[in-house]
């Protein structure tokens, strides 16, 4: 009695997480989020996911329990796990540069050039993109197919049902985790990249270490610094934000799981292409 009944075979409709931070922003906007296209919904809706990571970072370093065992295993999981891959892509780069650059630049008379050219390459711009590639292709499929599986199984509602924030657990040890990958990844790779172009050299010219290795830290700059430090942290962002909100975006069948991955994907890869040249033009149009 005074029980109200829905129609057999319908079920209730899933609240979609951090939905109200959309209606935040329309309510600022002033806009009906009904009326807007589809388009600008699926942005202000990760907005709205990124905008409550944000938030709920702080609320994680005041709590971490539970979800400080999840942050350490992503870092393991992003960073220590691709270690294997990255050294050899990376001692493979440095090798490469210093195979085809010090020959060349030794018939110009200008093998001094050899450190810019590795600081360029390694350091500023192929080796932050191709980080990003191996943990979107490693990092972002895994998480977008996890989280979707816990929403599928209603773990996320679970979660809700017991007082748990599932952004400050799920999210946010994931963001961190990921970006602060990136920034350690890039160290790692930048180290044995230039590493490889080492010992490569040494079969071209005979140099030694404190030689070489003094020589690249001479010129190497605080705006190479800058930049790459830039790039790792928002291919970090981008790459978690994507991976977390296509795993949330899913509704109910399991067949939307790989999906989920794929979207995530090319999603991350197109924003961190797009970030890597807007990054790469200001520096550059600063330099001009």
């Amino acid at each position: 009695m005074g029980e109200s009944r829905r129609p057999a075979g319908k079920r209730p409709a899933r609240p979609i997480p951090g939905i109200f931070h959309i209606r935040m922003f329309s309510c600022i906007l002033a806009v009906p989020m009904m009326k807007l296209p589809a388009g600008i919904q699926e942005r202000l809706y990760r907005l709205g996911i990124f905008a409550r990571i944000l938030i709920a970072v702080g609320e994680f370093a005041k709590n971490r329990r539970v979800s400080l065992r999840v942050l350490v295993m992503q870092i393991y999981f992003t960073f220590a796990q691709a270690m294997g891959i990255s050294t050899m892509l990376a001692l493979g780069i440095g090798a490469a540069v210093g195979i085809i650059g010090f020959p060349f630049l030794q018939m110009l008379g200008q093998q001094q050039l050899i450190y810019t050219l590795l600081i360029i390459v390694v350091t500023r711009e192929l080796g932050p993109l191709l980080i990003a590639f191996i943990i979107i292709a490693r990092s972002a499929t895994a998480i977008a197919t996890e989280v979707a599986g816990m929403v599928i199984s209603h773990e996320v509602e679970a979660y809700v049902a017991v007082g748990i924030d599932p952004i400050e657990h799920l999210a946010v040890p994931r963001f961190l985790g990921v970006t602060a990958s990136l920034l350690l990844m890039n160290v790692y790779f930048s180290l044995f990249g230039l590493a490889g172009s080492y010992f490569i050299i040494q079969l071209f010219h005979p140099l030694p270490a404190e030689y070489y290795f003094g020589n690249l830290i001479q010129t190497l700059t605080v705006a190479d610094i800058a930049v790459v430090t830039a790039k790792a942290l928002a291919f970090g962002m981008i790459i978690s934000t994507v991976a977390i909100t296509e795993g949330l975006s899913v509704e109910r069948a399991s067949t939307e799981v790989p999906v989920a991955g794929l979207r995530a994907v090319t999603k991350a890869f197109a924003g961190c292409i797009a970030v890597n040249i807007a990054i790469s033009a200001i520096f550059y149009t600063a330099l001009a």
